[in-house]
């Protein structure tokens, strides 16, 4: 396999490039045809999507686990026919610019040879392309440690698109395969296509999931002008729900509605009778009309107005079930029929014909801002095709689709074509005349077919200030006015015509993207009538990660920024709570949770527990944070999902610094050899926390104080020191490390650490000295405040200490505490476990750690030991203590939590410190404060359980 270092479309060696029945096959002198019956099939292993920044990339990306099995042996040059057919089916893939960043790069690697892996990415892109959803970006890296398995990762605009283009990409490359090198496990992990592969079928599958997934263009032009802004976007459902801007700051829009279109005015627009009376009684000119429920009412009507006629639903839209121009009773019974047909209810207007020609103009927050005469569907004969047969050819641009998906809309021949033909003695079946246009329709709306021509620079003032005052008159923010006049540049006034409809949901397509005449941004002015300039749209994000103190330093910031009167957001391992309130308990430190908080109409800033899990599943829940905390990179969660050392783990949580915006900061650990590493990548202002200040403080830091830069240090001094502010070459006192309740006047050395963090996150966020010195002085490490971190429990006659420390570092630093405090105690007892996920070494070093701490040791093993069979965890605790040094006699072995804790509490005496350490803290915490002393029983040894 290529070095994990090397560039996966980097050319073969020169040695492999012979022709290939001169190769070697695995390093064996085996027939190459004989070879390839031994060939392992491809293997799809993982399938993920990354929504968000992650450690590959800040492009959102499907990302699919590859195992290429044998065919690791077989780059592109080694396939004889490969490239070329892959050329021939996907002549665009071979323009690609790939690493080499000019037009045929991709081709050229191909024909150097390049790994199968590779090359399903870049058809994943490019099917995605001819599909119509553009990507453009990608990468394959090789995974450290297993040889011939590749992650394979392409952007994406529509995530089922994405991970369908991903399948049949890896489809498409295997048919291009010898028949004896085919074979692709695990394809339907990745999206579950029916029947076997054909790329023309797969295309059109592909085209209807854009269809039905990708924004309309109204949407979309929304989306676009709002991400130039720098508004987050965040789409809400599958279809056009789109939230814009996070916390109190949002704001909703579907299409063209937004959150501030009023529902009465949308329900005076679809009523048409009700609308034309509020605006001919605000003196705005429109066709007098009557509603009628029967032919023979629609007959009385037409006798009352007089001809020429338009007969519509009461409630419709979209021109669906609209006939105009109607002169006569045979035309008014089919128009009241059609009408009839597409209404709600019964109702039907019959309204007088305006002559002239049918216009939409825009109006966004009482404002004209765009003009667009509708063109009704036609054809132009050629003397020799049908009129059915020029429509179809019209159909062929590509710019028309179904619905409202293209800026154009393809023909459909209906009742109501072949109606209007019919007037003019033709059917769709007629052939016209060379050159002899053909009007298929009398409406000319863009859903049916119509095209539009740009007017925005000839509508006369009159004209433009009629549509504005319809718009505020019916209310709406964003408003579409049917107009019709003979010309548009004179008043209607002096021609005749006027409004026929006021409309809510307005289309933007046919100003974003005229048949005829200039684009108008129509989008920008809708979102600044949202935002107008200088309002904020996004809620500070403060994103927090590490190994251990992260749930503490988060809450910690929370409770300093609630006492600056803000809502704050919090994510943390025990829940989402806003404020104080809990509104979603369980582990929430990945970016649903993240999502959950900056949705929340009521957050006014978000601080975000950001754990490694959540990261490498699907990355960030955001683009950009104001400030983000790396605390610490110790060995925990090794092995797993690609991250074999700590250098890999902290690769993983720099992301979190990586994203901090232009004008934010990044608050890093100064005493952490790995944070400090980050901050080569890390955006915004660098700010340090470290314990080492006065003679202790690093060169590093010494510097980057003496340049004006920001850190919060704690100097030597008794209970734990003094916290003090670096800030343009001053330095500022912020409090003693002894009046933190947290720390136990000093004693809890990682309590300071995690104080530092989040006084530094206060700081950034420029809150006053003397409100941050005040929310610390009353920040305890009780369950209320600060659940599983240092909880201490008195009642019993011996205290309790419930602590999530779930790793060797955090065993460690407990392990500070209880030493610090064993002076004060007969004995210590340990209630310890660790996750079964994790390393044989990383179990057996927590062993030996509790042996360093405790006087008694339970070792427990929770019901869920992740793979491992039951008692090994214990097994390899007991082997760590034991290596420690520590007596068989003073460990004990129970499976189960709950157990584990009623014995650890059974066996505490007067005078006695017992730590539990759980995974279920709610649980042990109320296992802790319901426990009766007179309950303890009279054996002081808890039983043994054999492990296996």
């Amino acid at each position: 396999m290529p070095d994990a270092n090397q560039p996966l479309d980097a050319p073969a060696p020169a040695d492999e490039s012979a022709d290939l029945g001169d190769r070697m096959f695995f390093g064996t002198s085996l027939d190459p045809a004989t070879a390839r019956l031994t060939v392992r099939p491809m293997t799809v292993v993982e399938v993920g999507v990354y929504r968000g920044p992650h450690h590959y990339s800040h492009t959102p990306m499907v990302r699919i686990q590859l195992d290429l099995g044998g065919l690791e042996e077989w780059p592109t040059d080694r396939i004889p026919g490969f490239t070329d057919a892959l050329l021939e089916m996907l002549p665009g893939v071979g323009r690609h610019g790939c690493s080499l960043r000019v037009r045929g790069g991709f081709e050229k690697r191909l024909r150097n040879g390049t790994w199968l892996g590779h090359v399903a990415e870049h058809v994943a892109l490019e099917l995605q392309t001819l599909a119509g959803s553009r990507s453009t970006r990608g990468k394959t890296r090789s995974v450290k440690n297993r040889p011939g398995v590749y992650n394979v990762m392409f952007a994406y605009n529509e995530e089922k698109v994405g991970l369908a283009a991903g399948r049949a990409a890896l489809e498409l490359v295997e048919s291009l395969l010898p028949n004896d090198l085919r074979g692709i496990e695990g394809l339907d992990r990745i999206y579950p296509f029916e029947g076997e592969f054909d790329l023309e079928r797969r295309l059109d599958a592909l085209k209807r999931l854009v269809r039905k997934n990708a924004l309309g263009p109204t949407t979309k032009a929304l989306v676009d002008e709002a991400e130039r802004r720098g508004i987050p976007v965040m789409r809400l459902d599958h279809r056009s729900l789109i939230q814009l801007g996070h916390g109190r700051f949002q704001q909703k829009i579907r299409a063209s509605v937004t959150g501030r279109t009023s529902l009465v005015a949308a329900d005076i627009a679809s009523d048409k009778d009700l609308t034309k009376r509020l605006l001919g009684e605000g003196g705005v000119p429109v066709p007098r009309g009557m509603v009628v429920r029967g032919t023979d009412e629609a007959i009385k009507a037409a006798r009352r107005l007089g001809y020429p006629l338009v007969t519509k639903p009461l409630d419709g839209n979209h021109g669906r079930g609209v006939t105009i121009g109607i002169v006569g009773e045979d035309q008014l019974r089919f128009g009241f029929a059609e009408a009839q047909a597409q209404a709600k209810g019964r109702d039907v207007i019959v309204e007088q014909f305006f002559e002239g020609h049918d216009h939409r103009i825009l109006v966004v927050g009482g404002k004209m801002i765009a003009v667009a005469e509708r063109v009704p569907a036609q054809i132009v004969g050629d003397g020799v095709s049908t009129i059915r047969k020029l429509v179809a050819e019209v159909n062929r641009d590509p710019r028309r689709g179904d619905g409202h998906e293209n800026v154009m809309t393809r023909i459909r021949i209906d009742s109501i074509v072949e109606e209007y033909l019919g007037r003019s003695g033709l059917s769709p079946d007629s052939i016209p005349d060379a050159e002899q246009v053909v009007q298929l329709r009398a409406t000319a709306n863009l859903s049916t077919g119509g095209t539009a021509v740009d007017r925005t620079n000839e509508i006369h003032p009159d004209n433009a200030e009629i549509a504005r005052r319809a718009a505020m008159i019916v209310g709406l923010d964003v408003c579409g006015v049917d107009f019709v006049c003979p010309d548009i540049g004179r008043s209607v006034r002096e021609t005749g015509g006027g409004v026929i409809e006021v409309n809510a949901a307005p289309g933007l397509r046919m100003h974003i993207e005229p048949s005829e005449g200039a684009p108008r941004d129509v989008a920008r002015p809708i979102i600044e009538l949202l935002f107008p300039r200088g309002r904020s749209a996004r809620v500070p994000i403060i994103a927090i990660t590490g190994t251990n103190g992260k749930s503490t330093v988060g809450r910690m910031a929370k409770h300093i920024l609630r006492y600056t009167g803000c809502t704050v957001g919090l994510t943390s391992t025990t829940g989402v709570y806003v404020n104080d309130i809990l509104v979603h308990e369980g582990d929430a430190t990945g970016p649903k949770s993240a999502r959950m908080v900056l949705r929340d109409p009521t957050v006014e800033v978000a601080v975000l527990e950001t754990a490694r899990g959540g990261l490498l599943r699907e990355g960030l829940a955001f683009n950009e944070a104001d400030i983000g905390v790396a605390l610490n990179v110790t060995a925990d969660h090794l092995g797993l999902k690609g991250i074999e050392t700590v250098e890999d783990l902290a690769d993983v949580k720099s992301v979190v610094v990586e994203a901090v915006r232009r004008g934010g900061h990044a608050i890093l650990n100064a005493d952490d050899p790995l944070t400090v590493r980050m901050a080569r990548r890390a955006g915004g202002r660098i700010v340090w926390f470290s314990l080492c200040g006065g003679s202790e403080m690093s060169p590093m830091l010494l510097e980057h104080i003496e340049d004006g830069g920001m850190a919060v240090v704690r100097e030597p001094g008794p209970d734990g020191g003094t916290i003090v502010w670096y800030d343009d070459s001053r330095r500022e006192f912020i409090m003693k490390a002894g009046d933190i309740p947290a720390a136990l006047h000093g004693m809890a050395e990682f309590n300071i650490a995690n104080a530092l963090a989040a006084i530094a996150v206060a700081l950034a966020h420029e809150v006053p000295i003397l409100t941050i010195r005040s929310a610390m002085s009353n920040f305890r490490s009780t369950f209320e405040q600060n659940p599983g971190r240092l909880n201490v429990h008195d009642a019993h006659g011996f205290r309790v200490i419930v602590d999530y420390a779930h790793n060797a570092a955090g065993l460690e630093a407990m392990g500070k505490v209880v030493r610090g405090l064993s002076h004060r105690y007969k004995r210590t007892i340990g209630s310890v476990s660790i996750a079964g996920d994790r390393r044989d070494e990383d179990i057996v070093e927590m062993g030996r750690i509790a042996a360093g701490i405790f006087d008694e040791i339970i070792f427990r093993e929770d019901p869920y030991t992740r793979g491992r069979p039951r008692g090994q965890v214990m097994g390899l605790l007991r082997k760590g203590a034991l290596q420690a040094g520590r007596s068989e006699d003073h460990l004990h072995l129970i499976a189960g939590e709950k157990a584990s804790t009623a014995a650890a509490l059974a066996m505490g005496r007067p005078g006695d410190l017992i730590v539990v350490t759980p995974t279920d803290v709610k649980a042990a915490w109320q296992q802790v404060t319901d426990f009766k002393p007179a309950a303890v029983r009279s054996a002081t040894r808890a039983p043994l359980v054999a492990a296996e």
